[in-house]
């Protein structure tokens, strides 16, 4: 079973177009770093947000971005996903619901990608309810599409084309999140299951 896994990765990826190399995903995440800092790092500023990653996919740019800020932060985390193994969204499911430490913080949320924004965008609005005093949403890519999208993030890293893409914590069926690139997938592929 586990040659069938390795067979059906390596097969996605052979057929995949490389759209960033590692070294433009890191000048990206330099861009994120920077604006963050250039907000959060001045002198008097006594703000201390609480900066939760969106598990699984920003598990790489999170632990890629968090070296990269100068300021005084708390980290944890939440876990929310719309796709689990499949590739089209579906219902929001909380794994790992926010802490009630939100209230009167400044929140920054870090994911992976704004895609169509319907994970985001609950995830703001149950932060606000929950009392956060703000919600900036830092995202390493932002996916283009022909619609508008129900939540806008503050920082973005990357905007890339509508197509599939895997690495730097994106996945296809759970394969490539270890990618240090971004590659978008070919749709005849994603039909091939």
């Amino acid at each position: 079973m586990q040659e069938f896994h390795a067979e059906r990765a390596r097969a996605l990826l052979d057929n995949a177009e490389e759209i960033f190399d590692a070294a433009a995903v890191q000048a990206a995440v330099r861009q994120v770093a920077d604006k963050l800092n250039t907000r959060f790092d001045q002198p008097g500023n006594a703000a201390f947000p609480l900066v939760l990653g969106v598990m699984g996919g920003a598990v790489v740019f999170t632990g890629s971005l968090l070296p990269q800020l100068r300021f005084p932060l708390e980290f944890d985390y939440i876990h929310v996903s719309r796709y689990g193994d499949d590739d089209q969204g579906g219902n929001v499911v909380w794994k790992v619901i926010p802490r009630p430490s939100v209230a009167g913080r400044i929140i920054i949320v870090l994911d992976d990608i704004l895609d169509e924004g319907e994970t985001l965008a609950q995830v703001k609005q149950r932060l606000l309810d929950m009392g956060a005093a703000e919600v900036v949403i830092a995202v390493f890519a932002d996916k283009a599409l022909k619609r508008s999208k129900p939540v806008k993030a503050d920082i973005v890293g990357l905007s890339i084309p509508n197509k599939f893409v895997v690495g730097f914590g994106m996945d296809v069926y759970g394969y490539w999140r270890n990618l240090p690139g971004l590659w978008a997938i070919r749709a005849e592929d994603l039909k091939q299951r």
